[in-house]
């Protein structure tokens, strides 16, 4: 089925938006739904996923993974670069050999610098023998430092948000249960750095369900917010909120699976995006929503399917802008989609 035949769906006639928490966001929410446009804007390559956007110096810049498929093989990391962000040329690629890169963020380091953080592994077939985070810098976007290793052998680091000359993340790793016949699960912690190679912990997060890829940012009061996937039991995302120091948290579901998890904080409202699970495998969609402390609620779907979603996030004016790839055309490619947003200031 061609692109233009996919009809952005709109989950259902009104919007039953969460009462915002004066203490997480601001007073009147921002609604994005009004799609303004979606765009393919890479085709090349076998499987291209998990995106990021930013704009830095005055460009935009997408990046992504590229391999034979969404699991083994050697993964590089593409960087796309556009002027407008209507058309995008390749702009850099980072690559090691017989490692396979993954899950790339974008964030712009204390020193001005842009960072890629993302994780490296190694497989033989489809099965992981090891894992290790690792970062990359650039001064324009297209010349990128050899990936350094960052954390411990195991650790994973799914993305860096800076706050007040400080970057925090948070990093999962496999650990075994003892108490549960040796299975193997995961546990997360919340980790900072100031230039980006070198991490305390700042505490261990106490989230059950095997928690892993998770996003963190914060408020316009300093508070913070994370939203975080759990692989096991009920499957549903985890909303954490704490105030500064950030070793205290407290934790509500988010009333549905989230699969690569982005949110942003625009004008007071967090909007959330990432992967939507449905009754069957073709029911999966990258959505876009709204989140509070409570929970998420998704307003729309993008046009996607199969495998998919892993959105990058940027408000920009009035508009939001999604990367976020999908193979509802076959192909495993990467779109950009922008959506208006009204109760923009």
């Amino acid at each position: 089925m061609p692109f233009s035949s996919f009809v952005l769906r709109i989950l259902g006639s009104t919007y039953a938006l969460f009462a915002l928490s004066p203490t997480l966001c601001g007073a009147e929410p921002l609604i994005c739904t009004n799609v303004l446009s979606v765009k393919r804007i890479w085709h090349s390559g076998q499987h291209n996923a998990f995106t990021d956007l930013i704009h830095y110096k005055g460009q935009w810049f997408c990046t992504f993974r590229e391999s034979q498929a969404h699991v083994g093989g050697n993964g590089k990391i593409r960087v796309l670069a556009s002027k407008d962000g209507e058309s995008w040329t390749p702009a850099g690629l980072v690559a090691e050999d017989g490692i396979d890169l993954r899950d790339p963020k974008l964030s712009i380091a204390p020193d001005s610098r842009l960072m890629l953080s993302l994780g490296g592994s190694v497989y033989e077939g489809k099965t992981l023998k090891e894992r290790q985070s690792r970062v990359s810098l650039s001064s324009d976007g297209t010349n990128w430092s050899a990936p350094e290793k960052i954390l411990k052998k195991g650790d994973w680091l799914w993305r860096v948000t800076w706050h007040k000359g400080k970057g925090y993340g948070i990093s999962y790793a496999t650990v075994v249960n003892q108490a549960s016949t040796n299975k193997a699960g995961m546990k997360a912690s919340l980790v900072s750095t100031r230039d980006g190679v070198h991490y305390d912990v700042v505490c261990g997060l106490d989230v059950t369900g095997s928690p892993n890829e998770a996003t963190m940012r914060f408020l316009e009061n300093d508070d913070a917010v994370i939203l975080i996937r759990r692989e096991t039991e009920d499957q549903q995302a985890w909303i954490g909120t704490s105030q500064s120091p950030y070793t205290k948290w407290r934790w509500n579901p988010a009333g549905m699976r989230v699969g690569g998890p982005n949110l942003i904080v625009a004008n007071g409202t967090m909007l959330v995006s990432g992967r939507q699970h449905g009754k069957t495998s073709k029911d999966v969609k990258a959505f876009v929503g709204t989140m509070t402390s409570e929970g998420v609620q998704p307003l729309l779907s993008l046009p996607s399917g199969g495998d998919c979603s892993y959105p990058g996030l940027v408000f920009v004016k009035d508009q939001l802008w999604v990367s976020y790839y999908s193979s509802h055309e076959g192909a495993t490619d990467i779109y950009l989609a922008k959506i208006g947003c009204s109760g923009a200031k």
